[in-house]
């Protein structure tokens, strides 16, 4: 049967053939044929296989070079509804057409840098935001929905002046953020403060996917948003903020789907400016916040338990958790009341100190273990986030976590020697309890933990003995010196690192200006 046969059999409704077709001609020319049949006027269920035989082709990039013409994009566009001229969506019965032709236009774009140069001439973000816009309080239009997000997400992702022109001539956010709100069905209770579920929202399937690829979306379109200049952008990003509070007081259809909502979730509010984060407690809370009701900080609790499970992991820290520490050390420092609520939760006042900070599965534990982890963006982070808890205060970290796990933090902070960060917290102060205020005296500050008290090797040694170890000790240190595998540091006055010839020098010269004075 030759290919003219072929497509007859096709536009006649005998789909069967089409399968056929796949493993015995050559994929380019049946890529131009498939177009051939879907840029004349044919029956939906033949479009429909048409498009799923050529979404399964388009995968190969080989295939698309001679098929990613401006013309054969545009026959995919008119199904896909992507025409300014179409003022709505048309019967539902077409709506699976759309998709698919949604689908293959996903693939060709992300598989062909030919496609991505003709989506910028046939200003193909611009009918994708029109696509959305139609699809507004429609009913049975989320998988539509779906795929033009998931689209216009790698056209901003492969192109930032799209991203730009998105933000600035589309008003992109905006129209996202409704697409957002019209996705989940929110209703408001009040400025900012969304009608959620007593145990959250349940989302189905559907549902789900759509909010996440229009969560993505938002990430590409709102980057390089940290800083607001107005006050309707104030406006729309708190609106935003409220939105995805009630987004993570959502639950997917499955544990897996709730994480991967969640985690796309964090990553954009680490785009959201952070003076916009409060309404991540329930707006109610603003006259609470003195109290810091456990309901009011529901969305923050939803944050840290994420946070935990990424921990609890033990894998791909650097992408699946540094977004979530970075987010909550940023609300930390600009908001008291989460502060306040998150140091509760993560360190609590100490009690057991028989420990060391570093063994244990509190959240607190885990933290202190990832102070001293390999990759040093996950334990710049981590000890980043414990030291902001504790109003970057020196002594109040070391009490956390011992002074051998936060040498790093403090050696790169130049805190050495104590004091505290460049940045003001409140005065209010921290309540030891009995328990650790009894242990104080005997806690070793550089484990932090009460040690079992060990014989002194030095008792039993006659001063000869104790003189012959002291030199035996300085000659391995003067050897190790020698030949570069160590060098001796010193703490300047300021707290910084040096080496310890410059070191001393540093405090003899502060002696002596101080002597003068």
């Amino acid at each position: 049967m030759d290919l003219d046969s072929l497509l007859g059999k096709v536009s006649l409704g005998q789909h069967h053939e089409i399968e056929e077709a796949v493993g015995i001609y050559n994929t380019e020319k049946l890529c131009e044929a498939l177009l051939q049949v879907l840029d004349k006027e044919t029956h939906t269920s033949c479009q429909i296989i048409c498009l799923e035989a050529l979404r399964i082709l388009s995968r190969d990039k080989k295939v698309l070079v001679p098929v990613t013409t401006k013309t054969n994009l545009q026959i995919l566009m008119k199904m896909a509804k992507l025409d300014p001229k179409l003022k709505c969506l048309g019967e539902a019965k077409d709506f699976p057409v759309v998709v698919e032709a949604l689908k293959c236009l996903c693939n060709i774009v992300f598989n062909s840098p030919e496609a991505q140069k003709l989506s910028l001439e046939l200003d193909l973000a611009d009918l994708l935001c029109r696509l959305l816009q139609k699809c507004m309080d429609q009913h049975m239009v989320n998988d539509i929905r779906c795929f033009d997000l998931r689209l216009l997400f790698l056209l901003t992702l492969l192109h930032t002046n799209i991203r730009t022109r998105l933000q600035e001539e589309l008003q992109g956010l905006t129209l996202l953020t409704q697409t957002l709100e019209s996705i989940l069905g929110i209703e408001w209770a009040e400025k900012y403060q969304t009608v959620t579920e007593v145990n959250g929202t349940l989302l189905s399937i559907q549902e789900t996917d759509c909010t996440i690829e229009a969560l993505k979306a938002l990430f590409n379109v709102t980057l390089d948003s940290w800083n607001v200049h107005s006050e309707s952008d104030a406006h729309q990003y708190r609106h935003l903020c409220s939105i995805l509070r009630h987004v993570l007081l959502s639950k997917g259809p499955s544990e897996d789907k709730t994480e991967e909502l969640q985690s796309n979730t964090v990553n954009l509010l680490s785009n959201v400016p952070v003076s916009c984060l409060d309404v991540l407690v329930n707006s109610s809370s603003t006259q609470m916040s003195a109290n810091n009701n456990d309901a009011d900080m529901e969305a923050i609790q939803v944050m840290l338990d994420f946070m935990e499970k990424r921990i609890d992991k033990g894998s791909c820290y650097r992408e699946g958790l540094t977004p979530v520490l970075s987010l909550l050390t940023k609300c930390c420092r600009a908001h008291r009341n989460i502060r306040k609520f998150i140091k509760a939760e993560v360190l609590p006042p100490l009690r057991d100190v028989s420990n060391r900070p570093e063994v244990g599965m509190t959240v607190r534990n885990k933290l202190v273990r990832l102070m001293t982890h390999v990759d040093l963006g996950v334990k710049q982070i981590a000890a980043e986030f414990l030291f902001v808890l504790c109003k970057e205060r020196v002594d109040n970290l070391l009490k956390y976590t011992g002074y051998g796990n936060a040498a790093g933090l403090l050696a790169a902070r130049g805190l050495l020697a104590g004091g505290r960060g460049d940045r003001w917290y409140s005065d209010d102060e921290d309540t030891d309890t009995e328990e650790y205020i009894q242990a104080k005296p005997n806690i070793n500050l550089i484990t932090g933990h009460v040690e079992e008290p060990l014989p002194n090797p030095w008792d039993e040694m006659t001063e000869e003995q104790k003189e012959y170890e002291a030199m035996k000790l300085v000659n391995v240190f003067d050897k190790l010196s020698r030949d570069d595998i160590i060098k001796p540091m010193g703490v300047r006055p300021d707290g910084t690192m040096a080496p310890l010839e410059e070191s001393l020098h540093s405090q003899t010269v502060e002696q002596d200006n101080s002597d003068s004075d």
